[in-house]
C-alpha cells in the first residue's frame, strides 16, 4: 500500500531501524485484523489508521505512538483483545489503544450519555498520557477530512462536535495546524451555505488583498532593517471560520473583516522581539487597549507572542504577531513540538507538567458532575481559551477565563477557600464576590470556617471548576436537609386530604418512584423539597392513582395557585387560565401539566386517565397568566396601534403577537397577560368598540 510506504519512508528520518520494523509488523497485525472491513467510501479500512499514524508523524511522535494509531481500531472494530495487544507490542502499545477505545459495548439511554462517558473516559486516559489526545485528535482530523462520505445529518452532527469539544482540545494543547484545519472543517460541514458564500467571496477578495500585503510587507521588512534585525516576516491569511467568528461577534460586514491584514515578524531572541515591537509602533500608530504581551504571560498552553494590532496606511487595521522561532514552533505544535515526553531523569518537560496537571485538574472538575448534560457543559466551558489574568496575595500568576468572578478565583486557589469564602478584596480594596475580574489584578480572599457555598453563586460564576464544586455541596451537604423538608411537606399533603401516612405500602412507594423516573422514596422527597415534584400530587397518585377525573369525586382536587415552580407547568396549547374548569396530568420528567378541562389533546379514553388529577384553582391568585386571542380587521393603516392601545387600556401585557393579511383583511394573534377570565373578558370587551374589528375569539386549542 502507498500509504503504508509513505509512512515508513518519513518515520525513517528520525526514528531507528527497529522502531521502523515495529511499525511494519503493526501495519502487517492492522490489516489482517480489517481484512475483509471497508470505510465509507469504498477504501480498505486500513487506509484510515495509516493516515492517523501519517498525520501523527509530521509531529514527529515516538514509535509506541505510531504504532498505537495504526492499532487504534482494531479493539473496538474486531474481535483482537488488548492482552493480545500488549503480549505483541508491549503494555505501554496496548493502554494507548485502550484510552483511545469507545465504548462500544456498553449500552447508554442516549446519545449524550454515550458521548459523555467516552469523553469521560478518554480524558482519565489523557490524564495518565497525553499522547492518547494525540492520537484521538488525528482520529477526528482524517474522519473530518474524509466526512463528505457521509450523509448531511450525520456530517453536522460530526462537524458541531468537533467545533465544540475536538478543536478546543487541540487548540488547549497548542496543536495549531491541527486545531485550524479541525475548525475550517467543522464550519464546512455545520455550515455548509455559508461557508460556500465565504470561500467565493474570499477568493473575489484574493488579488486586491495580495497587492496590499505586498506593499506593507517591504514597509516592514525595510523598517526591521534600520534596526539591523534579522526577522522573518510574513502576511497572514484569515481563516474562513475566524473571518466567520468576527462577522458574527462584532456585528461585521465581509469586506470589513478583510479590511484587517495579519503579520508574523519571526525573530532569533526575545530582546529582539521586544525592539522589533518598537520598530513597528514608530512605523504605525498602536491601536490603544490592543497589545497582549504572552511572552511575559504564556498562555496555559505554553503559547507565548507579542500582539499588537496598528493603524496602517489609509487606516487599515494591522494585527502584528512577533515571536522567536522557538516559540513559533511551540505555537505550531504546542504539546507536540518538542517531544521529550520524560527525560532520563523521569520528570515531565515544562510544557507536558503544564499539560498533565491541567489534565488532572480538568479531571477533578468532571469527577463530581453525575449528569450527562453537566459533564458536557463543563468540559465544553473549561475547553475554551483563557484570556484573564490575575495575581494571587504572594504574587502567583493565575490564569481564568475572561467573565470570571472572585468565586471563580476563590475555587483556582482551593476548593476550601471557595466553599468558605465571604468576601474580596481587589487590588488592596474591598469588593463583592460577583465582580468580574480584570487583567493584573491582585486578588486577596476572606474566608470563614462556617461559611457555606451559597446557590446564587451559580448565577455568575464562569469557570467549570467552581461550578462543579458549588453544585457538588449542595447536592451532598444538603441532601439530607431537603429529605426532612420533603417529607414535611408530604405529611401537611397527606393530613389536607385525611391520608393515614402508616397506610401506604411499600409497592406503592416502589411504584410510584418508578413512574416518577426516580429512584428511591428519599429521591422523591428531595425532587419535593426542590419543587420538582408537588407534594400534593404524590400524596393523591400514592392512595388513588387510578382515578378519573370524569368521574363524580368527593375527594378535595389538588389546589393550583400558579406559584408552585417547576412542580406545575400550563399546557401551552390551551393556555388555561383562573376560572377556567381544568384537569392535572402527570407526565413522567414534567411534573403536573394543567390543561383546560375540554382541551382537544386530552384522551377522554378510559384506559388513558390513569395519570389524570382532579385540580382547582386556589383563591387570592395574585400571578398573571397567557391567554391567546385572535383578532380580524380590515386591513387599515394604525389598526395595530389602535389594538395594543385598547389592550394596554385594559391592563393588560402583549407577550406575542403574529400577524398575516389576507386581501383587504388582516389576521392578528395575540398571547396575552391577564389575570383571570374576567380580565380577559374585559379586554375582549374592550377591543369589541373598535369599528376595524370583524372578528374577535379566545383560542384555546
Amino acid at each position: 500500500m502507498a500509504e503504508a510506504d509513505f509512512l515508513f519512508s518519513e518515520t525513517s528520518q528520525y526514528l531507528k531501524p527497529e522502531d521502523i520494523i515495529q511499525l511494519r509488523n503493526a501495519y502487517s497485525f492492522g490489516l489482517g485484523a480489517h481484512s475483509g472491513q471497508f470505510r465509507k467510501s469504498g477504501e480498505p479500512y486500513i487506509s484510515h489508521p495509516v493516515a492517523v499514524a501519517r498525520i501523527l508523524s509530521k509531529l514527529r511522535l515516538d514509535a509506541p505512538t505510531l504504532t498505537a494509531a495504526l492499532l487504534h481500531d482494531v479493539v473496538e472494530d474486531t474481535d483482537i483483545s488488548k492482552a493480545e495487544i500488549s503480549e505483541r507490542f508491549g503494555e505501554p502499545v496496548a493502554e494507548l489503544v485502550d484510552g483511545v477505545s469507545k465504548l462500544a459495548k456498553i449500552e447508554f439511554q442516549t446519545q449524550e450519555e454515550a458521548q459523555a462517558e467516552n469523553f469521560r473516559k478518554m480524558l482519565l486516559a489523557m490524564a495518565r498520557d497525553v499522547r492518547v489526545i494525540l492520537i484521538k485528535l488525528a482520529d477526528r482530523l482524517h474522519n473530518m477530512q474524509t466526512l463528505s462520505v457521509m450523509i448531511p445529518a450525520k456530517q453536522r452532527s460530526i462537524a458541531r462536535e468537533t467545533l465544540e469539544i475536538y478543536a478546543p482540545i487541540a487548540h488547549r494543547l497548542g496543536l495549531n495546524n491541527i486545531y485550524q484545519e479541525l475548525q475550517e472543517l467543522g464550519f464546512r460541514y455545520s455550515y455548509p451555505l455559508r461557508h460556500k458564500v465565504l470561500v467565493k467571496a474570499t477568493r473575489a477578495a484574493r488579488g486586491n488583498r495580495r497587492e496590499v500585503v505586498g506593499k506593507i510587507l517591504e514597509v516592514i521588512t525595510s523598517k526591521l532593517k534600520e534596526a539591523h534585525l534579522d526577522a522573518e516576516v510574513t502576511g497572514r491569511e484569515k481563516h474562513l471560520y475566524s473571518i466567520y467568528n468576527k462577522m458574527l461577534e462584532k456585528h461585521l460586514s465581509f469586506s470589513e473583516v478583510l479590511d484587517i491584514y495579519g503579520f508574523r515578524v519571526i525573530v532569533k531572541d526575545i530582546p529582539s522581539c521586544y525592539v522589533a515591537l518598537g520598530m513597528l509602533h514608530s512605523l504605525y500608530k498602536p491601536i490603544p487597549g490592543k497589545f497582549k504581551d504572552y511572552i511575559a504571560i504564556p498562555k496555559n498552553n505554553d503559547y507565548q507572542s507579542l500582539h499588537s494590532t496598528l493603524l496602517g496606511p489609509f487606516g487599515i487595521p494591522i494585527e502584528i504577531q512577533i515571536r522567536t522561532a522557538e516559540m513559533h514552533r511551540i505555537a505550531e505544535n504546542g504539546v507536540a513540538s518538542h517531544w521529550l515526553y520524560k527525560n532520563l531523569d523521569g520528570n515531565f518537560d515544562e510544557l507536558h507538567l503544564k499539560t498533565s496537571q491541567w489534565l488532572h485538574s480538568l479531571m477533578e472538575t468532571l469527577s463530581s458532575s453525575t449528569d450527562s448534560s453537566e459533564f458536557l457543559e463543563h468540559l465544553k466551558i473549561d475547553l475554551f481559551p483563557s484570556d484573564v489574568f490575575v495575581f494571587t496575595p504572594q504574587g502567583k500568576i493565575l490564569t481564568l477565563p475572561r467573565g470570571s468572578t472572585a468565586v471563580d478565583f476563590a475555587y483556582a486557589v482551593h476548593s476550601d477557600v471557595g466553599n468558605c469564602c465571604v468576601a474580596a478584596k481587589i487590588n488592596g480594596e474591598n469588593a463583592p464576590l460577583r465582580i468580574k475580574l480584570k487583567s493584573g489584578d491582585r486578588i486577596e480572599i476572606v474566608t470563614a470556617p462556617y461559611a457555606k457555598p451559597n446557590p446564587s453563586w451559580l448565577g455568575y460564576v464562569a469557570t467549570a471548576r467552581a461550578r462543579s464544586h458549588i453544585r457538588h455541596f449542595l447536592k451532598t451537604i444538603q441532601y439530607e436537609e431537603s429529605i426532612k423538608l420533603g417529607e414535611r411537606l408530604l405529611n401537611q399533603a397527606f393530613i389536607s386530604f385525611n391520608i393515614n401516612p402508616d397506610s401506604i405500602t411499600v409497592a406503592q412507594w416502589n411504584k410510584l418512584a418508578r413512574d416518577s423516573g426516580v429512584k428511591s422514596k428519599q429521591e422523591l422527597f428531595t425532587e419535593m423539597a426542590l419543587g420538582k415534584q408537588l407534594p400534593a400530587v404524590v400524596a393523591r397518585r400514592l392512595t388513588a392513582p387510578s382515578e378519573s377525573i370524569f368521574k363524580e369525586q368527593t375527594a378535595t382536587p389538588i389546589t393550583i395557585l400558579g406559584t408552585e415552580g417547576s412542580a406545575v407547568q400550563f399546557a401551552k396549547c390551551c393556555r388555561p387560565i383562573p376560572d377556567d374548569a381544568i384537569v392535572g396530568i402527570i407526565k413522567k420528567d414534567s411534573g403536573l401539566i394543567i390543561h383546560v378541562l375540554n382541551c382537544n389533546n386530552i384522551s377522554h379514553n378510559p384506559k388513558n386517565q390513569e395519570n389524570y388529577l382532579n385540580v382547582a384553582w386556589g383563591k387570592d391568585i395574585t400571578r398573571t397568566f397567557e391567554a391567546a386571542i385572535e383578532i380580524i380587521t380590515d386591513n387599515k393603516q394604525g389598526v395595530l396601534a389602535r389594538v395594543a392601545a385598547e389592550i394596554a387600556k385594559a391592563d393588560s401585557n402583549i407577550d406575542d403577537i403574529a400577524m398575516e393579511s389576507e386581501n383587504e383583511r388582516m389576521h392578528m394573534r395575540f398571547v396575552l397577560q391577564v389575570n383571570n377570565r374576567l380580565h380577559l373578558s374585559q379586554v375582549i370587551r374592550g377591543l369589541r368598540h373598535l369599528r376595524e374589528i370583524t372578528t374577535i375569539r379566545r383560542i384555546e386549542d
